[in-house]
């Protein structure tokens, strides 16, 4: 193929990690990518979408040659200025509407219900009250959590009223860094009776779900909706952040089938084309119940992985092949391994990076151990809790990528990975019985 024939792919925030998955998509030579902004600057404390928006059409209007598609795998402001700036380059896109209907986790709750019946009960919370109470007709325990945000920030869960106005007033200081930019977005889309006066900066009090925590994987492409993979998400016991997502999920196969048929109803309800997305559930298996957690406008990076361990090609194919208009098919277990998984390694107390492990080390264990990745999270000598993206009650270490032909070798490769390369950490409810002294002492991250 001729550079004069390969496609012209703008990628917003692309980043090391995922520079080298880009590169195993099939057909990767038809493709040129160009790195459009850099993650640091979208994911920023102060976050104002028309300067990003302005940055972005600097760089694209100064490109000499065509602009044949922008994508990205980011949430809030990436999965917006993706619409956005095909509206004006005249590239593919679903629209901005359909994308703001799951970012807006309240909006999105109101499309969800008039389509399926797995919805949580939920409500908005008032944060201008001095004593603000949970919905009416929620109970304890609940959920707490701004109307935009992702990977889990400023979500609390709740036992009772004490907790519930504790996590409104931590909600109420920290909901404008993502609900004032929004505020611009929603001006942008033509919002029904029912979002009239909500805006951007909306609390939401959730039941609490419980059962197995599973993601679906799909994209709409030509009006039909599509479910390519079902992941199991499995969390650190007695704790909400996740331990691993592993691929393929051990679900019985008819819950996997009710699983993409509420996924294909949600998203007919949702709006959207020629895009992928992410739906994340919760299956109670004493009950035989699905419920929905949240919609995701966009396939989930951390799993592209783990689609090229298990499939033969990561996901990111999708993202890729619908800018283009062609078609989006995975391959079926065509990869090199039975299974797959991506590890959290996290520390839950704060502490600091004193020593990071090094590239060559990295690769060296990469060598050593076949199947396993590694991306380190904090550079050297960061504060934990100075990291973007973390949850509530903790903080990522390290990603370990693990593919084997069971669950057992996923397990014995993670371990390795974590020994060799001394990335020690604390476990909740644990403290220097770890071996490694923690908090501001801490010496490994």
């Amino acid at each position: 193929m001729s550079e004069t024939d390969k496609k012209n792919v703008f990628v917003l925030g692309m980043d090391d990690a995922n520079r080298a998955t880009l590169q195993a998509v099939p057909e990767v030579a038809r493709y040129r990518f160009h790195p459009l902004l850099v993650p640091e600057e979208l994911q920023g404390d102060a976050i104002s979408v028309p300067e990003l928006l302005d940055r972005a059409e600097r760089i694209l209007d100064s490109f000499d040659g065509s602009i044949d598609a922008i994508v990205g795998y980011w949430d809030f402001p990436v999965s917006v200025m993706i619409p956005l700036l095909a509206g004006r380059y005249r590239t593919r896109s679903t629209s901005l509407e359909s994308v703001v209907k799951c970012e807006h986790k309240y909006w999105s709750r109101l499309e969800q219900q008039k389509a399926v019946d797995e919805v949580p009960r939920f409500g908005r919370v008032d944060l201008d009250a001095a004593e603000p109470e949970p919905p009416e007709g929620l109970r304890f325990p609940m959920w707490v959590k701004p109307a935009l945000a992702y990977s889990s920030e400023l979500a609390y869960g709740v036992t009772d009223r004490a907790e519930f106005r504790a996590a409104v007033d931590k909600i109420r200081k920290g909901i404008g860094r993502m609900g004032r930019p929004f505020e611009y977005i929603l001006d942008q889309v033509e919002l029904p009776e029912e979002m009239a006066g909500v805006g951007g900066m909306v609390c939401l009090a959730e039941e609490r779900l419980t059962g197995v925590q599973v993601a679906v994987e799909g994209y709409v492409h030509q009006g039909a909706v599509t479910v390519y993979g079902v992941l199991d998400s499995i969390n650190y016991p007695d704790t909400s952040s996740f331990l691993r997502h592993q691929y393929p999920s051990s679900l019985p196969v008819p819950v996997q089938e009710r699983l993409a048929a509420v996924s294909e109803r949600v998203m007919r309800q949702i709006g959207m084309e020629a895009a992928t997305f992410s739906i994340e559930f919760f299956y109670d298996p004493g009950k035989d119940e699905i419920k929905l957690l949240e919609i995701n406008p966009r396939h989930s990076q951390s799993h592209a992985e783990l689609f090229d361990y298990v499939d033969g090609v990561p996901n990111h194919h999708c993202m890729l092949a619908l800018s283009l208009g062609r078609d989006p098919a995975l391959p079926y277990r065509a990869g090199r391994y039975a299974c797959a998984a991506k590890w959290y390694h996290r520390w839950f107390t704060d502490g600091v990076a004193r020593r990071v492990p090094s590239a060559e080390e990295i690769a060296r264990v990469e060598e050593e151990i076949p199947g396993v990745r590694v991306d380190v999270v904090p550079d050297e000598g960061q504060r934990l809790r100075n990291l973007t993206q973390q949850d509530s009650y903790s903080y990522e270490i390290a990603h370990v990528f693990t593919a084997g032909e069971d669950e057992t070798e996923l397990r014995e490769k993670y371990d390795r990975a974590i020994a060799a390369l001394g990335l020690h950490g604390t476990a909740p409810g644990h403290t220097a019985s770890t071996g490694v002294p923690t908090g501001d002492t801490a010496r490994h991250a």
